[in-house]
Parts: structure tokens; sequence; C-alpha cells
């Protein structure tokens, strides 16, 4: 049994060694390498040499990582500063400043305390997150990895103590602690296999290999006396380059990113590795990749900061006002002899009111007011919306609705600053593939020798029926939302990512086809071309394959399920298992791999050179058509006419389609091409790519067509119901894709979002001048035209707007992207973005990942709305980062997209419930709040300048220090929070019946400048009416039942219980979803107000001061106490409920109108509920509903002519 299990092992590790990338047989170093110790190039590493005076790397970064923001030492002094750079801070920490001064008119305590505890809890929330960093680092610092002590040993120490040059041992599933340089492995060859998810999002297996000269350095006792000595480029960011030499026993070796193994990438596969560490800490690439991700501050947040900066102006003239009015008064004080104010003893007094220096009393009473009037400013709003954002984050990653069960993925807010932003989204930007689609492949139709083959029907094909009134479509059913009737082909694959039916190639019935020799050597090309690596399940014997993308493993797979077998896979070869056309039996095929050509988004293709068991030299090619035609022979061609006609109708069907070719080589070509390759990639220059890429293109030649794949990436589910949702909306939707115009145009269909009556402006430069210019003209002169080409389609198109004036067509705007990039131009991109404003749908085809940005930000930066970008690739970052939210789904091409995102779903279909629901609500709660933030201190803040104008200016606060000071923090902070986290105007579930709902943060209509000023009048107007009748009730009578008269104390404590009662119920009044928890933090703030008037006056006088007793002796007691606050109260909210009333039952807002659908119990009416829904549906609306509704308007229309 142990031998056996011995033998299993030894299979199994010589299975694992699958993967062979590009052959360097020997090292070839060009003139160029003296560049090596050169500016970029300076970086010295002695290996395996601790004691060498040499061997210094204390000039180096150690491999001691910090991500936090702040140290022990810096966390107070860089906290502080970060909280005082908001001006609201900055302006409390002044007064609080110069409230040790005498000008103060409070005491200092009273103004600290506020501004200390709103910092400290803001730093307290900093301080938190940071030390959950700070948890992390040591985590991942304190990790163990084995290391060479010296004399063959290895022993286990933390990363943070590794030094560049040190040799290291990682094992079979560990993360790599700095970068290193492969040396050997636990295979021969000295290869590895890593992933590279945390980099790079890719959740497919790199392979790596050492040199050929540290292969044999396999066990630990190797090492002992081994030295080395490398140069190589200095630290930098680019995570796909390498260029250095490694000194080995007087030899030069050059080094690649082959043999570059990055900090945070896994071991993989690979029982155990070698290497030499070259960067550590903060010089290894991933580190120098971790910039911090551009900072996004939501529309609401920079509106409010011009509200503040209203608010500092109003403090300002109402301080000028009333010093200009002091000054006057105070200079009138002391005139012939008279004394108007003789309480203030104007005759002896000092400075502050001497009329002899009234102009100097004016600028003191000016600072005294200013710092009066700070409780304008509300100082608790920012801690308290940083709050309320982050339960609402809470509330949107804990939403079920938005939990993808199939892939235990639930959404997350990464960030939450921008939860209102959802509210607002004018225009969504979307990748295609793997966002509206699933980019999950199935190979569905092939065309081989000129014949088609395949009889499986797509998505798009469904709905190129449902739209042109195919015989496939079911009849007698009035929607245009039909089915196609479920064929025998139509049923789920029984293989994963194979869903092809004909029985003329299937089977083995290949072989009785006219062209079956062609047909060998393309299934042959698809069972070696590709650097998949098969996995075998020892037990069952059956083979799994592990592909870089899903298009690699449906082509392995759908050679296997046609006869050709890739079963096994070693450093130089690859293993076939095919039926023989002379024999018609089952054989088994060598194929010896020389060179694998990978496939990058720059050549669009991907080659392997291969030598077959008869000698033959053979280049197997696949490739995009626009780069695989141009490279056919011309007795290649046979089948092009046939093949082309053949991809354009894959591409109508929205299949993703690569031309297969191949080439034999003689030997001297191969000769000659392999030193020419070796040569480029020994070349350590700066243009090293460019010299790989002009030896392929040399040989990627004279290629014979064979023919055409097309692979299916379906729609994900929900996706149409989804974008119709938006649509109504009132959400403009653009598609941004790297396909073929023809695919992305027939997944528009798909998706609704074009449709029959649309107008198609498509813009491109396929037209004879241009390809006629191609072949003869200049690049300058091509340039030229092309450019003038693209304006002339641009203006042409948007002449078709204009003359369709307010007729009820919809436009839909097509570009692909060689046309896209002159559009982008600075003297055209204005006129484009106006153009495709104008369209009701814009699909933009071949885009390059920075065209997706450049696009992004023309949007946002031209139309002034907010826009959302959302995509799962690593191509689609730069767009993410650009739009105003990012928005990643985490899908089957890893996690890149997610970690540059602001939130992160799993499916393009949650994005409907993530704006039309959480959009909407912390929209309109953020709106909401802010504005009864200044509301209520309005109210609050105007009613001392209303008491100081009634007492001359005379700097003296209507209430005891203390009841200023927790106003913001104790008596009116808790309900603004909560409605902030739990209001709710409507039910999710009318915001998802109702999506016009959506156009009231479309339009802000709950943050305009007409609604912030309607609140703060709502708060000047409170605090006049509060003002005013509490003075009035309580001037002429006695209060108390000895006949006493109010004194300053009793109507300060008067008005602030009237405005306690008033801003908490006007909270209720404006609360559309009442809680038990909104109930509590309402009635408890009112409550925690009796109850500290009635402890803090139990206080000794010398703290108390002015509140002594009152509340107990005076004011409780006291009927008309109670009868005036209840006047007032009503008195001051009566208006706005009147006005509240009459907008609503006269003029409701969206909100309004479904409030009251539900309320008159409408909701279930059909009828009733399609007319209110009509008003979002507009003849550019995009969608279903919207293409059933163009349709009745065709039939209409068309009725008087019949």
């Amino acid at each position: 049994m142990a031998g056996s299990g011995l033998k299993r092992r030894r299979r199994r590790r010589i299975h694992l060694s699958k993967l062979y990338t590009l052959t360097c047989t020997q090292a070839f170093f060009k003139q160029d390498h003296s560049q090596i110790g050169g500016p970029g190039y300076s970086r010295l590493v002695f290996i395996n040499e601790p004691d060498s005076p040499e061997a210094d790397s204390s000039s180096y970064s150690d491999n001691y990582v910090r991500t936090t923001k702040y140290t022990l030492a810096t966390f107070l002094p860089k906290s502080l500063f970060e909280q005082f750079r908001r001006v609201a801070n900055f302006y409390f920490l002044v007064t609080g400043v110069l409230s040790f001064t005498p000008l103060a008119p409070y005491t200092a305590a009273s103004a600290i305390f506020p501004l200390l505890f709103v910092i400290g809890a803001t730093m307290v929330k900093e301080g938190v997150e940071d030390w959950r960093r700070n948890k992390q680092d040591i985590e991942v610092n304190n990790r163990r990895v084995k290391v060479h002590r010296g004399d063959g040993n290895f022993d286990s120490k933390e990363w943070k103590t590794l030094s560049v040059g040190d040799i290291v041992k990682v094992e079979k599933n560990q993360f790599f602690p700095a970068d290193l340089v492969l040396l050997s492995s636990s295979y021969e060859d000295a290869i590895c296999y890593v992933e590279t998810m945390n980099l790079d999002g890719e959740t497919n297996l790199k392979v790596k290999q050492g040199l050929e000269v540290t292969s044999s350095l396999r066990e630990d006792f190797n090492f002992k006396g081994f030295e080395a000595f490398v140069k190589c480029e200095d630290p930098n960011a680019n995570l796909y380059s390498f260029v250095g030499t490694m000194e080995l026993k007087g030899t030069k070796y050059p080094l690649s990113p082959q043999q570059l193994l990055l900090r945070d990438s896994k071991l993989r596969n690979t029982e155990f590795i070698f290497g030499a560490v070259i960067f550590t800490g903060h010089d290894t690439k991933v580190i120098q990749n971790s910039t911090d991700p551009p900072s996004k501050r939501s529309m609401i947040e920079r509106k409010m900061d011009k509200i503040i900066y209203l608010m500092f102006f109003m403090v300002v003239l109402m301080s000028f006002i009333g010093s200009v009015i002091f000054g006057v008064t105070t200079r009138d004080d002391f005139k012939d002899g008279v004394v108007k104010r003789w309480y203030l003893r104007p005759d002896s007094s000092s400075i502050f009111f001497d009329p002899k220096r009234a102009h100097v009393a004016a600028f003191y009473h000016f600072l005294t007011a200013a710092m009066l009037y700070s409780y304008f400013i509300p100082i608790s709003l920012y801690v308290s919306i940083e709050i309320v954002k982050v339960l609402q984050s809470i509330f949107i990653n804990q939403d079920i609705h938005m939990y993808y069960e199939e892939a235990n993925k639930p959404a997350r807010a990464r960030t939450s600053n921008l939860n209102e932003e959802l509210g607002q989204v004018d225009t969504i930007l979307s990748d295609k593939t793997g966002t509206l689609t699933c980019n999950s492949m199935e190979f569905i139709k092939c065309s081989v020798a000129g014949t088609a083959y395949g009889r499986g029907v797509t998505e798009v094909e469904m709905a190129m029926g449902r739209r042109k009134g195919s015989p496939l479509v079911l009849q007698g059913n009035e929607s245009d939302d039909v089915e196609y009737s479920k064929e025998p082909f139509a049923e789920e694959p029984t293989v994963k990512g194979f869903n092809f039916r004909d029985e003329r190639i299937m089977n083995g019935n290949w072989v009785t086809e006219p062209h079956a020799d062609v047909i060998q050597k393309f299934m042959r090309l698809l069972a070696v071309c590709h650097t998949v690596i098969p996995e075998g399940d020892e037990d069952t014997e059956k083979i799994s394959y592990e592909a870089e993308s899903p298009d690699e493993a449906a082509f392995v797979i759908a050679a296997r399920e046609l006869g050709f077998e890739f079963y096994n896979r070693t450093q130089t070869s690859i293993s076939v298992r095919e039926l023989d056309l002379v024999t018609g039996k089952r054989v088994e095929r060598l194929y010896k791999v020389l060179n694998v050509l990978e496939f990058n988004s720059t050549r669009k293709r991907m080659s392997v050179i291969v030598q077959d068991e008869d000698g033959k030299l053979l280049l197997l090619c696949k490739g995009a058509d626009n780069v695989m035609f141009e490279r056919l022979s011309k007795n290649g061609r046979e089948f092009e006419v046939e093949t082309r006609d053949h991809v354009n109708e894959y591409a109508d069907a929205g299949l993703r389609t690569l031309i297969l070719a191949y080439r034999e080589l003689d030997e001297k070509e191969y000769k000659d091409f392999s030193v020419r390759i070796s040569e480029a990639k020994s070349s350590v220059s700066a243009d090293r790519e460019s010299l790989i890429e002009e030896v392929t293109e040399k040989v990627e030649k004279d290629l014979i067509l064979l023919g055409a794949t097309a692979v299916e990436d379906k729609l994900q589910n929900g996706v149409p119901d989804c974008i119709d949702k938006l649509a109504q909306a009132g959400i403009k939707i653009w598609v941004l894709t790297g396909d073929k115009m023809e695919t992305a145009i027939n997944i528009g269909f798909a998706s609704s979002l074009l449709r029959q009556d649309m107008k198609q402006i498509i813009i491109n430069l396929e037209t004879p001048e241009i390809h006629s210019l191609e072949k003869t003209g200049e690049k300058d002169a091509i340039a030229k035209a092309s450019k003038e080409n693209v304006l002339l389609q641009i203006i042409n198109g948007k002449a078709q707007l204009k003359y369709a004036g307010g007729n009820s067509d919809a436009f839909a705007l097509i570009i692909d992207g060689k046309s896209l990039a002159y559009a982008l131009d600075d003297d055209i991109k204005h006129i484009f973005l106006e153009l495709a404003v104008g369209c009701a749908s814009v699909i933009c085809c071949r885009s390059s990942p920075k065209q997706k940005a450049l696009v992004t930000r023309l949007v946002k930066s031209g139309n002034g709305k907010t826009t959302l970008a959302i995509g799962d690739g690593a191509n689609d970052v730069g767009m993410l980062q650009e739009a105003d939210i990012g928005v990643g789904i985490s899908g089957v091409e890893g996690m890149q997209a997610v970690m540059s995102s602001d939130i992160a779903i799993a499916q393009f279909r949650y994005l409907e419930r993530l704006l039309l629901v959480h959009g909407h609500w912390c929209y309109r709660r953020i709106s909401t709040m802010i504005c009864y933030f200044f509301y209520k201190n309005i109210t609050f803040g105007f009613t001392l300048f209303l008491y100081e104008a009634y007492t001359t200016f005379s700097s003296t606060p209507a209430y005891n220090d203390w009841f200023l000071s927790l106003y913001n923090v104790c008596f009116s902070s808790l309900p603004v929070i909560a409605l902030g986290v739990f209001d709710q105007d409507v039910s999710a579930r009318y915001c998802l019946k109702f999506p016009l709902l959506y156009q009231e943060g479309v339009q802000n209509v709950l943050f305009s400048w007409r609604r912030i000023l309607g609140w703060m009048f709502n708060g000047f107007y409170s605090a006049v009416i509060i003002f005013f009748l509490c003075k009035s009730s309580l001037e002429p009578q006695a209060f108390t039942h000895q006949g006493k008269t109010p004194g300053k104390e009793i109507l300060g404590g008067t008005m602030y219980t009237c405005i306690v009662w008033v801003v908490n119920l006007q909270m209720a009044l404006a609360i559309s979803y009442f809680t038990l928890i909104q109930h509590i933090v309402i009635w408890g703030s009112i409550l925690v107000w009796y109850l500290f008037m009635t402890v803090y006056g139990e206080l000794p006088s010398e703290i108390s001061t002015s509140a002594y007793r009152v509340f107990v002796e005076a004011l409780a007691p006291s009927l008309s106490y109670w009868v005036i606050t209840l006047f007032v109260v009503v008195s001051t909210l009566l208006p706005y409920f009147i006005y509240s009333a009459v907008q609503m039952r006269f003029f409701p807002m969206y909100h309004g109108m479904i409030q009251w659908l539900r309320y008159e119990g409408q909701c279930n009416d059909p009828e009733y509920c399609d007319m209110v829904r009509q008003r979002s549906i507009r003849p550019t609306t995009v969608g279903f509903t919207a293409r059933l509704e163009a349709k009745k308007r065709s039939v209409r229309r068309s009725e008087p002519e019949s």
C-alpha cells in the first residue's frame, strides 16, 4: 500500500508539470544590456552573502509593511489636522479659543465641550478603523517562512525580519513574503504555479520557471556555499516587467518576469520553491501599486459645503449689523450728561461699553456676536452624517434580496461616502461581457472549410426572431415578449461549456464529410493551441480543465466532445487522443511544444509552434477576424468568402468568434525564428516587448484558413427586466464593450437596449475612401481623413436628431473603437457628447480600457450629472475609478474590478434594487437630514439674534451656557440620526413598482436650493414666532403665584422649551415611516430636556448659575408656562402643517402620488397604476415596456391610414 501511494504521488508530481510558455533555450545578450547599472537599473543584490561587507542592504527597505494611516506618535497631530481641515470645525476651534477671553458671551467650558465631543467621536472612529488595519498588518508581518541561516539549514522566521539577498523556502499554498527570484522548485525543470488573485484579480494559475543553471538546487543542503550576484531594475509599480541579470560563477544569465515571484501571490500545485529576496516591504511591486483610490465626494456633500459658507456669511452679516447698531447706540449712551442705558454704567465702563471709544466697542462686539451666533452652524452635522452613512451601508450589505446564493456573495458597500449618490444616477456606463452577460462560454457553432455546423439557437436569435416575426416564435400571444418553442437543441447542455448539436460531425461522423482532412486539422488546432492545464481525477479518470479564460476551456471541451481529447501536458509536449482518418481508430498522439506565442489585447491572437510525430513543424494560430484574415496566404483563402459570411451571421446572433488557421514551417525558417525570439526575450532593453512583437509578426503570416468558432456568452438572469426598470426610472444606459459591432448590437436587442423602431446612427470608418487610403496613404493622411470622416458623421447624426425634433422617434448611437479614438479628441468630444446625450441608447464597440475611462470622464464632466460605471474585469478598473460611482461585479474574471469599486454586487440585476430602493432611500434620508439640521439650528440661533436685538445688542445670550452647548449634542441630534437611518417615504415594493419615484433624485428635487431655502425660511419664521409669542405672553403680567414678573432666566427657559418641542415635533411631521426607535428618540429627547433642567438646576448655583432651580421653583409650578408652551408650539408648527397638507393634496411630488395611491387603495388597480407609470415612459426610453408602448403608438398611427 505504501509503495502504491508513493507511486501515485510520483505520478501526480509528473502530471502537474504541465504548462510551458515561451522557450528560451539559450541566453543571449544584446549591446543595450549595458543599461543595467544605469539610471533606473541600479539595484545590486548579493544572494546568500549576509556577512559580506558588499552585501550591506541597510539602504534598502525592510520587509515590514504598514498600511495604517497613523502611527502611535502621529495619530494625535495628524488626526487633529484632518479634523480641523473642515471649515466648520476650524471655525468652532477659533470660537473655542476666543471663549477664554473676556469677549466670550459664555463660559469656556460650555464652548469647548461640544467641540471636544464631536472631534473626539470622529477621532475614535478613525482610530478604531486604523486599529483594525493595524491588526491586519501585524497578522501579515508575523507570518512565518523558512529562511536559509547558513550551512544548508533553514529556520522559520517572521516575514518582517527578511532582508534583501535572503534565500527562502516557500511551501505549497503559502504566500510569497517578498518579491523573489525563482531559483528552483519541486519540479526538475524549476517551474511552479502561481495564483495572482490578490494582485490582478485573475483566478487562473500562472506558470513561472527558474533559470536552468539553478534548477538543480532542489534540496536544503544544496544552498550550503551557494552565492550569486543580481543586478536589476529599481523598485517600480509595473507588475508585468522585470529586467535584470544574475551572475553565477563568473557567468551572467538574463532575468525576466518569468523568474519573478511577487509578494502576496500564492504558490499552487507545487510542493515548494526556493527563491532569493530581491525587493522587500514598500519596495515590492504590490505595495508600489497600492496607491490610494481617487477621492470621491457626493454632489450633496459638495453642495452642503456651499450651505455652510452661506451660513458663515449670515453669521458675519448678523454680527456686522449688530455691531453697527451697538456702536451707534453706545456712542449715544452718554450725551449731554444724559445716560440712556444707565444699567450699563457707560460713564464708568471699560472699553466694551465706553461711548468715547464706540468704534472699538463695535469691533469687540462683532467678535462676541460671531461667537454667539456660531450656533447657526450645526457642529454635529459632519459626525452625524458619518454615523448615518455607516449604518446605511450595513443595511445595504445585509439586504437578503441582493445576496447571490449560488456564489455565496452578498452586496458590499466598500465605501459609505456615496450612499446618497446612488439615488441620483443619470447615466450608467456598463461593460458587456461578464456584466450584462454571464462570461460562461458555451461552444455552440463553428464554420469549417466553408461549411457551417451547429444547430443551436441563441438568446439573441430568439430576440431577433421576436422582432422579425420569425415562424419559430410561438403564435397566439399578443405580447411582444414571447419565447421560442423549446426545441431539443435548446435544452440545457449536459456538458458545461458545450452546447453544440450537429449530427454531421458528432460521434465521429465528420470522417464522411467532404473536407474531412480540414475538419481534422480544425479539431486538432482546438485541442493543441491553448495554455489550458488538465486536472486528472485518479479515481474516476475524468479530466477537467483549468483555463485562463472561459473561451479557452470551451474550445478544449468542444475538441474533446468531438473526438479530440487533450489529456496530458508536460513542459515540452501535449498529448491528445484523436480519431485517425485513415484507420478510423482512436489513437494517442504526442505533439512536441516548441513555442507558445501568448494572447494579449494588442496582438488579439495566440499561436503555438509544435512538432508532430512525423516531424512536421506546424504553427497553429487562432485570433480575431480583423487580425487573422490579413495574415492569410494567397493559397490559404479558399474558404474565406464563406467563412466571412458565417462569422458575420454568428456576430448577428450575438456570438463571440475566432478565426483558426495554420501553416507548416521548414526547419531553416524555424531555427532562424528560434534564435531571434530567444534574442528578443533575452534583451534587457526598454523595447523588449516590441522586439518580441516584431519577431512574431514575421512568423505569423501566410496562414491557411481552416474555419471559425462561435461561442455564446448568455445574458445574466434578469438583465432585460433590470434595464427596463432602470430605463423607466429615467436612467440612461450606455454599453462600452470590446466586442464586434454586430455582436454588441444584437446583445443590445436581446437586452432591450435597442428595439426595431429605433433609428440607428452608426459611426465607423468602414468606408471605401478610408480603405483605399489605408492601402496607399501615409499615417498622417489616414489620421486626418479619418478624423474628418468621424466629425462629418457626428454632425450628420446631430442633424438627424434636430430634424426629428419633437417627434416620438428614438435614436441609438453605435460607434466603433477606431472612430471613438477620434471622437474623443478635444476639439470633437463635446459635439460627440451632444449627439450621444440626444440618443436613447449608446453602444461603444471595440473599446479599449483607456477609451472606456475617457468616455466615462467625458460624460461625467460634460453633463454635470451623476454617472455610475459597472464592470467585472481588470479592463474596467479605469472606468470604475473615473465614474462618480464604481460598481464591481464579483464574477468570473476575478476580483480586480471589485477591489477598485465603491460597491460590489454579484449580478447586474441587483443594480435595480441598489439604485431604485437603497439609492432612493439614502438620497431622501440624507437630503432631509441636512435640510433639517440647518432648520433646527436656524430656529435656535435666530432666537439668540432676536433676543440680542431686543436687548440693544448687549451681547447677552438668552440662554444658560450649558443650554447653548447641549442643544446640538443632546436635545436634537438623535431624532435626525434616526431619520437618516430608518425613514421610508414608500416601501421597497413600491419603489420597484413605480420607478418614476427615482426621478426625485435625478432631478434633485429634495435638495434643490428652493427646498433648502424653504427649510431655512421655516427656521427663521419658527424663531420669530417662538420669540415674539414667548416675549409677548410673559412681558405684561406676573408669572409666579407670589406675583413676580418673569426675568431673563424664565423667558430663556420658556423659549428653550418651546424650541425643543418644536424641532422634535417638526421631525415627527417630516417623517413618513415611524418605527419604535423614532418614537423613543423623539419623545426621549424632549424628556431628556426636562430631566436635564431638573437635575442641572439642583446643582450648586456656582455651577448651574442662571439655571439654579429655575424649573423646579419657577417654571414647573406655573400654569402659564405649560399653556404658553402648548400655544407657541401649535402656532409655530401650524404653517408647516397647512403647507404640507395643501401640497400633498393638490401639488403632490412623485412620492406623494404613490402615498395617495396606497392610502386610497388603488395600488392594485392595474389601469390606474399603469397610468401613473406612463409618466416615466418617453419615446426615448429603452426597455421592453417602452418597446411595447412604441408598438402601440405605431399601431395608433397606422389606424387612420387603414
